[in-house]
């Protein structure tokens, strides 16, 4: 008995990873797709156009966050605890329930946007943002849709329609974005800024139209057959809404009060940069090398959230079953992954801060990456642990930790940005401060209430250290290419080789590093694909704990 429970426990990790593994593919593509196009929207609408749409696209963020962020999450974690226990049929129920609720949401908050987006624009200090607000608007009923659909296949365990709906939607917001961008620039930079927003609603609908489909033909739930006839506890319609809100609205809570204090960053950035003497077009154009540095930090990101999305369900289960063991092995597995791939991003941000920014064409602001990489480790943790304390049910808590965060955010900000000598980086210290704390207070609630210790330090020793060798060797390795490269008389393209050169063998030397240090376990080998994991050789294999 045992045997079969910790061979049990081991085929449910490797579905984990295997889930996040389809789901980090989608998010590197999804991102890689959303960094490419800023060079070319910056040069349609500029550096102040930038700030502007950035502006927007905050507000349309923070009702997103509030429409759309509980309530799928609640359902990925309802259907994942009824599918535990064998309860499939309130399952696809739970799912019909968020589907028509998350519509009404979908509605009635695109209507509030619409009418609010003069007002909201006026209070950040960007007037201008008001026509890319309005914009943006038809977006959330799309979200809500496509979002039911993700919750639902997310706690069934299948990433796959997720993933895809996720690459389709930002496909078609890149080509849509540039094209009406363009198109609207003759009527000015305040209407190719809303020319751009087309985009991301022409996407959401995209996505939808494919999980609709995709649920249709090959998506719906069948019962295995040894359920088929098994009793178990069933819960009315009411019972289910209830379960549905009582996990959706702290989420939600969390999530909205997290943009919400983004937005009001956005007004004291701005507000403080004018303080600090600061033209209006200067600060715009500050704010927009703010948000160019948040976007390529929001790369690796992507990855840890679909760890985060992979991992709530895996956590909700394994507490529904009351398996201790299963939710350390679960926690701990989350924190290496996370650390194996935001420690070795944070030091390639900061050692190639300058080149990376010059590859993509991004113009000014390379030093905030150079100085600010860090935070992602930081901002990553928040997320595991606010992935895991949701997961097991700790829901306010946690709300609770993040806005302590997002306070310490707002107040350091204020007091830093106002220094002209300072100005703009202050925010990075404000993230620090904002990360800093949940990260304290999470760790502790994690300790208390699951019972469980994760040592952080300990599992981000060997990433630390093989992210270590490979900053010096790709800071060399740099150096040296483009010292050899500049026979070619087009700097971009020496630039480019080199950038390029330099990243591909830093991930080779990060990835020996870390096998002779022997930092990789099976658990991570599953999230290869079958045909790559079967071909490593053994002299390779016999570094894998």
């Amino acid at each position: 008995m045992r045997e079969q429970s910790v061979q049990k426990e081991h085929t449910e990790e490797q579905s984990v990873a295997k889930g996040f593994a389809v789901l980090s593919a989608a998010g590197i593509i999804v991102k890689l797709l959303s960094l490419l196009y800023i060079p070319f929207l910056l040069s349609i609408i500029g550096e102040e156009g930038n700030g502007i749409y950035a502006a927007a696209y905050q507000v349309y963020v923070l009702i997103y966050a509030i429409s759309n962020s509980g309530m799928p999450v609640a359902l990925s974690k309802l259907v994942s605890e009824l599918i535990a226990v064998g309860n499939y049929k309130d399952a696809v129920r739970s799912f019909k329930i968020a589907r028509f609720l998350l519509l009404v949401i979908g509605v009635v908050m695109a209507a509030v946007m619409f009418f609010t987006a003069y007002p909201i624009s006026r209070m950040m200090h960007y007037e201008k943002s008001h026509m890319a607000i309005l914009a943006l608007s038809p977006t959330l009923l799309f979200t809500s849709v496509a979002s039911a659909y993700r919750g639902y296949f997310q706690g069934r365990g299948n990433m796959t329609p997720t993933a895809v709906s996720q690459i389709i939607e930002q496909v078609v917001n890149t080509i849509f974005t540039l094209v009406f961008a363009a198109a609207f620039l003759r009527f000015g930079v305040e209407a190719a800024c809303a020319g751009g927003t087309v985009g991301t609603s022409l996407g959401a609908l995209a996505a939808a139209v494919f999980l609709v489909w995709y649920h249709n033909n090959r998506g719906k739930m069948r019962i295995p057959s040894e359920y088929r006839f098994k009793k178990t506890e069933r819960y009315s319609y009411s019972q289910l809404v209830k379960r549905i809100i009582a996990y959706s609205v702290p989420i939600a809570l969390s999530i909205g009060l997290q943009y919400t204090g983004n937005l009001i960053d956005v007004s004291v950035t701005k507000a403080r940069l004018l303080a600090a003497g600061f033209a209006d077009e200067t600060a715009s154009e500050m704010y927009s090398f703010l948000y160019k540095y948040q976007q390529l930090l929001n790369a690796p990101i992507a990855v840890v959230a679909s760890l985060g999305s992979t991992i709530l369900p895996a956590v909700s289960a394994a507490v529904a079953l009351r398996n201790k063991r299963l939710v350390k092995s679960r926690v701990d597995f989350a924190f290496r992954l996370c650390f194996m791939v935001t420690i070795p991003s944070a030091v390639g941000f900061s050692v190639l801060s300058g080149p990376i920014y010059r590859l993509l064409r991004y113009g000014q602001g390379s030093y905030l990456m150079m100085y600010g990489s860090a935070a992602v480790i930081l901002m990553a943790i928040v997320q595991i642990q606010t992935s895991i304390l949701q997961g097991s049910g700790k829901f306010y808590p946690v709300t609770f930790n993040l806005v302590l965060g997002i306070i310490g955010k707002i107040v350091t900000n204020y007091i830093l940005i106002g220094i002209p000598e300072i100005n703009i980086n202050g925010a990075i210290i404000g993230s620090v401060v904002s990360y800093c704390i949940p990260i304290a207070l999470n760790g502790m609630l994690i300790r208390k209430r699951l019972k469980i210790r994760t040592r952080l330090p300990g599992l981000a020793l060997k990433p630390a250290a093989a992210a270590g060798v490979m900053g010096a060797g790709v800071y060399a390795l740099y150096r040296i290419f483009a010292g050899a490269l500049f026979f070619l008389k087009n700097a971009y393209l020496a630039n480019a080789l080199a950038t390029l050169v330099s990243i591909a063998t830093g991930a080779l030397i990060y990835a020996a590093v870390l096998l002779a240090l022997k930092g990789l376990s099976r658990e991570e080998l599953d999230m290869l694909p079958g045909r790559i994991a079967a071909r490593l050789p053994e002299s390779v294999l016999k570094y894998i704990q």
